[in-house]
C-alpha cells in the first residue's frame, strides 16, 4: 500500500486513523506479547527457607528452583548450627521473586570464635548467668559445694578442668560452675516468678538453687499476686498478664523449698489450650 499526500480532509483523516491503528496494534505487540515473553512477565518463585541448609546443599536445593545465592563477606556464629550451614538470607523466605534470582546468604563460621573467659568467681549464680550469656557462653552443670555463703560461684569448669579468667576459648562453651550450698541453710521460700517471662524464671529458678521443673502451656491470662488487704490479712490479686510470661507456678511463691526441688511452671500463651486440672486448681 502506497501512501499519498493527502489532497482533502477526507484523505488526511484515512492517514492520521492508519497511523494511529498502527501505532497502537505495535504497543500491544511490545507490552503484551514482546516483553512477558522476554522478561517472564508474571511467573514468580516463591522463595523457600534455606535456613539451616550448608553450602554443599545449596547448589542443587536452590537450581531446583531455579534460584542461585551467594555468600555475603560477614559470617557469624551460631553453635546450633553446622559450618558454613546459612544463618540469614536476603530477601527472606516466602518472598516473591523472579526466576533466576540470587539470594544472598551469611553462612556460619567454620570453627567458632574465641572470647576470654569473664570473671564470674564471687558472683552470686543469677549474676554469673547473666555475664556467661552476654559473653555468648552456655551454662553447664551447677554442682554445689558446702559453703556458708549460699549461691556465690567458687569455681567456673570447663570441660573437668578449671578456666581462668582472662582465657580464650570458643563461643558457646558449656561453662560449669561451682557454687556454695549454704551448709544448712537448705530450707527457704520458693521465689516469685509470676508476670515473669519464661527465661528470667528458669534463671530465677536456677539461680535461687532449685531446678526447672515441668513448663506447661495456659490459656489463662489472669495471675494472682499476693497483695494485703485493708484488715492486714494477705489475699491474692489477680491481675492480667502478658503472653509468654508465668501464669502460676509450683510450688507457690513464699512456700518452703529446699536446694534442687523442682519448680513447675506455666506460661501464658493465648493460642493454647489446657482443659486439665492441675494441682493448683485443686488447692
Amino acid at each position: 500500500m502506497s501512501f499519498r499526500k493527502p489532497t482533502s480532509i477526507k484523505d488526511f483523516l484515512i492517514h492520521l486513523g492508519v497511523l494511529i491503528g498502527s501505532t497502537f496494534l505495535i504497543v500491544i505487540i511490545v507490552f503484551y506479547m514482546w516483553l512477558p515473553i522476554t522478561t517472564n512477565h508474571g511467573e514468580t518463585i516463591t522463595v523457600p527457607d534455606i535456613k539451616g541448609k550448608t553450602v554443599s546443599e545449596l547448589n542443587e536445593f536452590l537450581g531446583k528452583r531455579n534460584l542461585r545465592y551467594e555468600a555475603t563477606a560477614d559470617s557469624s556464629y551460631s553453635p546450633d548450627f553446622p559450618p558454613l550451614a546459612v544463618l540469614r538470607q536476603v530477601p527472606k523466605p516466602n518472598t516473591k521473586v523472579k526466576e533466576n534470582r540470587k539470594i544472598y546468604v551469611t553462612l556460619n563460621a567454620e570453627s567458632p570464635p574465641k572470647v576470654r573467659m569473664p570473671k564470674v568467681e564471687d558472683l552470686s549464680l543469677k549474676s554469673a548467668m547473666m555475664v556467661l550469656k552476654s559473653y555468648d557462653l552456655k551454662l553447664g552443670e551447677v554442682k554445689y559445694v558446702p559453703d556458708v555463703f549460699f549461691g556465690v560461684v567458687h569455681e567456673a569448669r570447663l570441660n573437668g578442668r578449671t578456666v581462668l579468667e582472662g582465657e580464650k576459648i570458643e563461643k558457646g562453651s558449656p561453662i560449669d560452675l561451682i557454687v556454695g550450698d549454704g551448709y544448712g541453710n537448705t530450707v527457704f521460700q520458693s521465689p516469685l516468678l509470676i508476670g515473669l517471662d519464661q527465661e528470667e524464671a528458669e534463671i530465677a529458678i536456677i539461680g535461687s538453687g532449685l531446678k526447672v521443673g515441668k513448663v506447661s502451656s495456659t490459656d489463662k491470662s489472669l495471675a494472682g499476686f499476693g497483695a494485703t488487704d485493708s484488715l492486714g490479712n494477705e489475699i491474692l490479686e489477680y491481675r492480667d498478664i502478658s503472653p509468654g510470661t508465668v501464669q502460676q507456678q509450683y510450688p507457690r511463691p513464699g512456700r518452703r523449698v529446699t536446694i534442687g526441688d523442682p519448680v513447675d511452671i506455666w506460661i501464658y500463651k493465648p493460642d493454647s489450650v489446657s482443659n486439665t486440672s492441675t494441682i493448683l486448681d485443686n488447692q
